[in-house]
């Protein structure tokens, strides 16, 4: 679990059409910074994920799925792990609709961007108050598939 505690900030704006970012800075700059749907992290680097958690994220066949909560508002992010991943930031994670990778990067080819989030969610953002808890779960479809048939 990560926790923004920013309480709210009139420069989320959530409109990127390719990534979402969660960082640990305490500050959002516009336009630049449309992609931030949190600042002030209290876990918001890549290098401390559970290894565990790392090890599925960083397989090819992974499913990784983000969960964002504000108060009642929720919304679900799905997109793939890779073996390219480096999960090597440790200042910010990034979700990305596309292929790209880098330090940064969390998951590739997710089903949403900034922009397609709850705007019920990131309204409640821009208003303050509540902070933005994040969940990260990672599946690995192999293990999935390896268990079916058997009972499990």
């Amino acid at each position: 679990m990560i926790r923004c505690r920013h309480g709210g900030h009139i420069n989320v704006r959530a409109g990127h059409r390719r990534t979402i970012e969660v960082t640990k800075d305490d500050y959002l700059t516009p336009p630049r910074g449309d992609c931030i749907v949190g600042i002030k992290a209290d876990r918001g680097d890549l290098v401390d994920i559970n290894p565990e958690l790392k090890d599925i994220i960083r397989r090819d066949n992974a499913v990784v799925i983000v969960v964002f909560i504000v108060d009642e508002y929720l919304d679900l992010v799905i997109g793939m792990g890779s073996s390219k991943l480096t999960l090597g930031s440790r200042s910010k994670m990034i979700i990305r609709r596309s292929a790209y990778t880098d330090d940064s990067t969390l998951m590739i080819k997710a089903n949403k961007a900034a922009i397609d989030l709850d705007r019920k969610l990131i309204d409640r953002l821009k208003r303050g108050g509540a902070p933005l808890t994040m969940y990260i779960v990672g599946v690995d479809l192999e293990q999935v598939g390896a268990t079916k048939g058997n009972g499990t």
